[in-house]
């Protein structure tokens, strides 16, 4: 792993984490399933024009093809849709908590039910990171969270796990900006209809939500998915998914510093324990990959 690796992941997570405050800005004063399929329908076409521009094209692999779908499904519209809804109650730092784990349910699935080979730093790490998302929780729930809320974000990051297991590279054979592009587009066309049946249209029109709106559709929509390809591009998907363990930091940083939100002590320890549980698991697949050589890669959470 390289310097120019460590920059782009480290970029990728700050970028990653950075997305659940600027959502929180915007679901609170517009309706979130049609605000999140308005930037993908932006994040999509820029994604496509850009790639048609550098000559990229969009006759893709059937692999491709599969995973682009797959991405816009799981990740998008399930993932993010739940995500962006539950934020309307649920503060961005408990929602990036819940996210961050990801890939210990991932992990753990694939140990419990895919017979992946773990170290034995591996099966602490995932006692690790679940004891300190249930530290986090106990302390929330004793301060009032909305459980619907909760139960959306644990919903979402379900989605996101088993997308995960299902999937693999979506970056072999080139088109990696139009592979992007089109998963946007995937999923501002799955969630258009939800918006349109179930959300009303009031919007309370600022400089902040303009901002924020902007911001997702250029940063966690297209950067992040896109460095994260090129991430697993350059040093495969095991290693690139190392830098999840930075995610709970940067998320709840950027939620207290942006939003003004409360960070307890429990919060704190909490998400110290539970990015060591992640790196620790991350650590004992870099030791030992799964058996399997066409391992599945983890999609780029860009809600991100």
């Amino acid at each position: 792993m390289d310097i120019r690796a460590i920059f782009m992941g480290m970029a990728f997570s700050l970028m990653w984490s950075s997305a659940f405050a600027s959502a929180r800005i915007i679901v609170l004063d517009a309706p979130p399933l049609t605000a999140l399929a308005l930037r993908f329908l932006l994040s999509g076409l820029i994604g496509v024009a850009l790639a048609r521009a550098l000559g990229q094209s969009w006759h893709l692999s059937p692999a491709q093809w599969r995973a682009t779908v797959l991405f816009g499904i799981s990740q998008n519209a399930l993932y993010l849709g739940l995500n962006f809804v539950a934020m309307q109650t649920v503060e961005a730092s408990l929602a990036v908590i819940i996210a961050s784990t990801m890939p210990l349910l991932v992990a753990a699935a694939g140990w419990g039910l895919l017979g992946h080979r773990l170290r034995p730093i591996g099966l602490a790490g995932l006692v690790t990171g679940f004891l300190g998302v249930m530290l986090i929780m106990g302390g929330r729930l004793g301060a009032g969270v909305d459980l619907f809320g909760v139960a959306l974000c644990v919903l979402g990051v379900i989605a996101l796990a088993a997308a995960t297991l299902s999937l693999r590279s979506a970056s072999s054979g080139g088109n990696v900006l139009m592979v992007v592009g089109l998963q946007m587009l995937v999923g501002a066309a799955l969630l258009a209809g939800p918006a349109l049946a179930f959300e009303s249209y009031e919007v309370r029109w600022s400089a902040g939500l303009v901002g924020a709106f902007l911001y997702q559709v250029l940063v966690p929509g297209l950067m992040a998915t896109w460095v994260w390809f090129k991430l697993v591009e350059r040093i495969g998907a095991v290693r690139a998914a190392t830098f999840h363990f930075l995610n709970p930091f940067f998320g709840v940083a950027i939620a207290a510093a942006l939003l003004g939100e409360h960070l307890g002590p429990l919060d704190v320890v909490g998400v110290v324990i539970v990015a060591a549980g992640i790196l620790a698991v991350q650590l004992a697949r870099q030791t030992v990959p799964p058996p399997n050589p066409a391992a599945p890669m983890p999609p780029a959470p860009s809600g991100r």
